[in-house]
């Protein structure tokens, strides 16, 4: 069979997104598929406000729709109201564009069966979550199309199976389906292939294609606008190259106008909407850029990094470096400076967001929808490493990035790979860990940490066993344990660790609780806490929490506190309570 590995890495990919939607897909029972939530519901409430309840500015249906399935996380951000008093949707509608086909077809299947057609419910759910891995597949085979007019099938195989299966793009197809990422993700192929497409013979129809993809793309988010460079400077490689390019266009002046008059279709829904909600075309959804200080921490940070969690989107950049080589026809690869362009920019455009940190995400989901585009530049290396007598070392490595990818995926989805407060001693932590202990988990909350001890003599210095019922309240930290430490800790030491471990059941206000520490010496006085909301925690279990409290060195009288801090109303069942001192020497 021609190209047979990129049809098997194809059809690997399409199980592997398919196999991960059913995972992560209930059918039947208690609990159903809820994906419409958070950011995902500012993309999608288009929908149900345009085709059900035709209310998009005033939202009367939203507070009981809320109630219900509990979709906007707590506070409707999701719409703004403006100064005419009526409310504006916070995200732009190409995504909802994108997901009618599968509105309609869930909002069918719920007038025809028993559930509610009322644009949550689990047909809606289901539809709109199955929708993106149909998207998703149709466009990879295209890019498998695309990546096959200039590499070899190995190399189209490979590339393929790293970028879909050593990245986040999974969580954000075949999980957070209904989030952004999964539907702009196709645009991307398609402005690639038809860009092809015009390049080897100009038709209208392909550059009106281009010019819709752009427009769409730009409501989508606006900053996707940025594919403009693909089209714009594809094939001007070299000096001759582009001459050839321009003199094309010019020939086909009137293909540029259709295009962007299909440009403006694509935008003009937004306009619309934008004009009924608030009495002008254009309105300011709060983007905001700092461009003269991006955050390097959204490539390189422990909280989110594209490169920390997903090390194979490295090779995207070094592939930029090998874009130069001569493809098997002699010739440059005609994309060079169109994803050079491209990638460069969007990637400084993005690590300029004003927040450096706004994602509730495994790696940096905002380059996901990208992948399409950098996996150009990663077959280029891919293709320049088939000479080399090292390239198998890459191979492995490949099928490392893959593996760890895999059970991060599962990390992230148990909460143990944290979505917002991760950090570098934490992760290490966790790396590969299926089983964190409680004192792993101390690491979200605190920096005492003690590598060994074993080589520390350890003295229980308070051992309580009998149940306490707790009770706290935002105003009223509520105090567990006191100890006064001067008769236990040895002035001549420096280095004096305290070990406190827990087990607490919470019955009320699990959420936003903290286990703290106090030493306080003097007027002075260090605290440690952990979260009693801990990743490998529950809500109603019997949890046991654990962490290291470093003992400052002091000359007077040192009193250690243990407290529950709360930002809700509290009330629990602490089981049992252990304070160990660990200490060098005799």
């Amino acid at each position: 069979m021609k190209n047979i590995y990129s049809k098997i890495a194809f059809c690997i990919i399409g199980i592997v997104l398919v196999q991960y939607r059913f995972s992560y897909s209930t059918f039947g029972g208690g609990n159903t598929l809820k994906i419409t939530t958070w950011d995902a519901l500012g993309y999608y409430m288009y929908l149900p406000a345009t085709f059900i309840y035709h209310d998009a500015t005033e939202l009367k249906w939203f507070p009981e729709i809320d109630k219900k399935y509990s979709v906007s996380g707590g506070w409707v951000y999701q719409a703004n109201k403006y100064k005419n008093g009526k409310y504006v949707f916070k995200y732009l509608g190409g995504v909802a564009i994108l997901e009618t086909p599968f509105f309609l077809a869930g909002h069918f299947i719920a007038k025809a069966s028993h559930y509610e057609a009322d644009g949550f419910s689990p047909p809606y759910q289901y539809a709109i979550a199955f929708g993106d891995i149909f998207y998703c597949i149709l466009s990879l085979f295209f890019l498998m199309k695309i990546l096959l007019r200039y590499f070899s099938d190995r190399t189209t195989a490979i590339t393929l199976l790293l970028v879909m299966l050593a990245t986040n793009i999974i969580q954000y197809v075949a999980i957070d389906s209904a989030q952004s990422h999964g539907w702009i993700f196709p645009l991307y192929v398609f402005i690639l292939y038809f860009t092809i497409k015009w390049h080897e013979k100009p038709k209208l129809v392909f550059a009106c294609v281009i010019g819709y993809i752009i427009g769409l793309s730009a409501i989508c988010r606006p900053t996707e606008a940025i594919m403009l460079f693909i089209p714009l400077f594809w094939g001007t490689q070299t000096k001759e190259s582009a001459k050839e390019k321009w003199a094309l266009v010019k020939q086909h002046k009137k293909h540029i106008w259709y295009a962007l008059f299909f440009c403006f279709l694509g935008v003009l829904p937004q306009l619309i909407y934008w004009q009924i909600a608030t009495g002008f075309f254009v309105y300011d959804v709060g983007s905001k850029w700092q461009f003269l200080n991006p955050f390097f921490s959204v490539l390189f940070g422990f909280e989110s990094g594209w490169f920390i969690y997903t090390p194979v989107t490295i090779f995207f950049i070094v592939g930029m470096f090998f874009m130069s080589k001569r493809t098997l026809l002699g010739k440059p690869y005609p994309f060079n400076k169109a994803v050079l362009w491209y990638c460069l920019l969007t990637i400084y455009v993005i690590i300029s967001w004003f927040d450096g940190n706004p994602d509730s995400t495994y790696s940096c989901r905002r380059f996901s929808e990208m992948l399409p585009v950098f996996s150009l530049p990663m077959a280029a290396y891919i293709q320049y490493l088939h000479a080399k007598k090292w390239r198998f070392v890459f191979y492995i490595l490949g099928l490392y990035f893959i593996g760890v990818n895999i059970f991060q995926l599962w990390q992230y989805n148990k909460s143990i790979l944290h979505d917002t407060d991760m950090n570098m001693a934490y992760y290490s932590h966790i790396y590969l860990n299926p089983h964190p202990t409680p004192l792993d988990m101390s690491l979200l909350d605190t920096n005492d940490y003690l590598s060994n001890e074993s080589i520390y003599k350890m003295d229980i210095i308070a051992h309580i066993d009998t149940a306490m019922h707790l009770q706290a309240n935002p105003n009223s930290p509520l105090l567990l344990y006191s100890l006064t430490l001067t008769d236990s800790i040895n002035k001549s030491i420096t280095d004096e660790w305290l070990k406190i471990e827990a087990e607490i059941k919470t019955t009320k206000g699990y959420w936003n609780t903290y286990l703290r520490s106090e030493i306080q010496e003097g007027n002075v006085i260090k605290q440690n806490k952990v979260r009693l909301f801990s990743p490998i925690s529950w809500d109603g279990g019997n949890n046991k929490y654990a962490f290291y409290v470093k003992v400052p060195n002091c000359s007077v009288k040192n009193i250690l506190r243990l407290k529950i801090f709360s930002k809700n109303e509290f009330e629990g069942v602490m089981n049992s309570l252990k304070v160990s001192l660990l200490k060098k020497g005799n």
